[in-house]
């Protein structure tokens, strides 16, 4: 199978495997780690990324460490599996369903 991938999209992928298991980013961080002024572009191409797991996705969150969308969506069981991917990876929330900040990293 050959995907047709665009350079952004390219560079979103390749910020995204740098995130480690048991830690996040925001959206905007990865984006401006390739120098993107659009975090909302940036879920544009992961929501259409085809090399997952292997590009992780579901480690990118919005700013205020809720999960944003999984797979275009928003909520439903595609969010609900983000979270059970990312709390088998070590990833911890507090009692509001936002991850813990010392989860969180800066690209």
């Amino acid at each position: 199978i050959v995907f047709m991938v665009t350079t952004f999209q390219k560079s979103v992928y390749e910020a995204c495997s740098r995130i480690p298991r048991g830690k996040v980013t925001t959206y905007a961080s990865l984006a401006k780690s390739i120098s993107c002024k659009s975090p909302r572009a940036v879920g544009q191409a992961l929501k259409k990324n085809p090399f997952a797991p292997k590009v992780p996705c579901h480690r990118v969150v919005k700013t205020d460490r809720s999960l944003g969308g999984f797979y275009g969506q928003v909520e439903g069981p595609e969010v609900v599996r983000k979270r059970s991917l990312l709390q088998g990876e070590g990833v911890r929330f507090d009692g509001n369903g936002k991850i813990m900040m010392e989860d969180v990293m800066e690209l």
